[in-house]
């Protein structure tokens, strides 16, 4: 065997690492279908195949929720070995289990506690309105210890942490779209990092974990779950990546606040409501909305086509925004479609176009609790850097990460 499970020498409470050296390419593992446990596999798929009109839900979770709350206290299930090596449900680190004045008082400015506040809004409809109907209508399937709402929202954590989802095929001409999840016992195990040494391979007859590089003899294997900043891994996987590790981290500049600070150059009222015209117009176009952002990555802007359309529309010349408007937008013929926008290209910009985009940067970073300088003296100094609480530590990474690409722009726009 070239892999073993192990406590030691792993970056969490336990992981895989290569019991020999491992070239890349090489099969680490293979996880048969008849393992995987998903609605299909479990023992009321039957009924759930029957009833999946009446288990729709905005996440599409319901299914696999219902499989594991059943297989969960079904005596004899065939996955209780696999149950054994799921971490203990009551000590999952994803913020949606830290008290809300911790979360917000760490993260704020990062839009965890948004994302948490939303999730567990929508966990508690979807549990009420869908999840405990049926268990109700199918007591004999649900005893009464899982019909909990804590343990819903802890198994929703376990399957945004744990499980995978297979692409479906699709004609060429079509993007492959996500079945839904399933869960895969030995290859949620893995750890994550951004420069990953292994990856999931599916097959017709089984999942395989495959070395994507050399892996020395004792070293940890890191599957990767997709290019995450690090306010998505803590919210979604209860972890960060300490920086400068994670080169997908990524800052978000809130959409409404670059309108705010387009308002803010604005003198009189006709030129505030031309404003909220151009916003309304961007609106219009779908490249702005109220809950939006532009993402920022440490190389290239994520959202390229909506932030240069925003700055385009919102520093424009009246009389010029009165010939976009009727033509309703033009697309930049010098622009590559297939391309990205490195940040280098930032100083390029238009004088007007780098200061709106300054002073969304200085505003988004007002939202945070503390500043760059604060963040940087606290993980400079490892003593007192030891004596933060786990928590403290992973946010304190999550807001480094976020300021330094904001800091960032700021040198570039200047």
């Amino acid at each position: 065997m070239a892999v073993a499970v192990s406590r030691q020498g792993t970056v969490a409470g336990y992981g895989m690492v290569a019991q020999d050296t491992v070239e890349a390419g090489e099969l680490l593992f293979a996880v048969p279908r008849a393992a995987l446990l998903s609605p299909n596999t479990c023992s009321i798929s039957a009924l759930l195949e029957r009833e999946q009109s009446a288990l729709q839900s905005q996440s599409g979770w319901v299914p696999l929720l219902l499989a594991l709350l059943h297989e969960l206290q079904a005596p004899a299930s065939f996955w209780n070995p696999y149950f054994a090596l799921w971490p203990d449900l009551g000590r999952l680190q994803h913020p949606m289990f830290w008290p809300e004045d911790e979360r917000r008082r760490l993260l704020q400015g990062t839009g965890v506690p948004e994302a948490v506040e939303k999730d567990l809004v929508n966990i508690g409809s979807e549990f009420h309105s869908v999840v405990l109907p049926f268990m109700e209508a199918h007591p004999d399937l649900f005893s009464p210890r899982v019909r909990s709402l804590e343990l819903y929202q802890q198994l929703v954590a376990l399957v945004m942490a744990y499980s995978f989802q297979e692409l479906l095929e699709e004609d060429d001409d079509e993007e492959k779209e996500p079945n839904s999840p399933l869960m895969v016992p030995a290859a949620d195990i893995l750890n994550h990092i951004a420069n990953h040494n292994a990856n999931l391979e599916f097959s017709a007859e089984c999942l395989r974990m495959v070395a994507t590089q050399p892996i020395p003899k004792g070293h940890e294997i890191f599957n990767t779950y997709g290019q995450m900043a690090n306010w998505q891994l803590i919210h979604m996987y209860g972890f960060v990546e300490p920086y400068p590790g994670n080169t997908n981290d990524t800052a978000d500049i809130q959409m409404v606040t670059v309108c705010e600070a387009a308002l803010q150059g604005t003198k009189v009222e006709a030129e505030r409501l031309l404003l909220k015209e151009r916003w309304d117009f961007l609106c219009q176009l779908e490249m702005v909305g109220e809950e939006g952002a532009f993402v920022i990555g440490q190389e290239e802007v994520i959202t390229e086509e909506e932030l240069l359309t925003t700055l385009k529309v919102l520093c424009m010349p009246p009389e010029e925004f009165r010939e976009f408007k009727d033509q309703a937008g033009w697309e930049d013929a010098n622009r590559d479609e297939d391309g990205c926008l490195p940040v280098t290209d930032i100083p390029k910009f238009r004088a007007s176009w780098r200061q709106l985009l300054r002073d969304s940067v200085l505003l988004t970073l007002e939202t945070y609790a503390t500043d760059l300088q604060t963040d940087q003296d606290l993980l400079a100094n490892k003593e007192v850097h030891a004596k933060l609480s786990w928590r403290e530590q992973q946010a304190l990474q999550v807001r480094y990460g976020q300021k330094i690409i904001l800091h960032h722009l700021l040198e570039l726009t200047r």
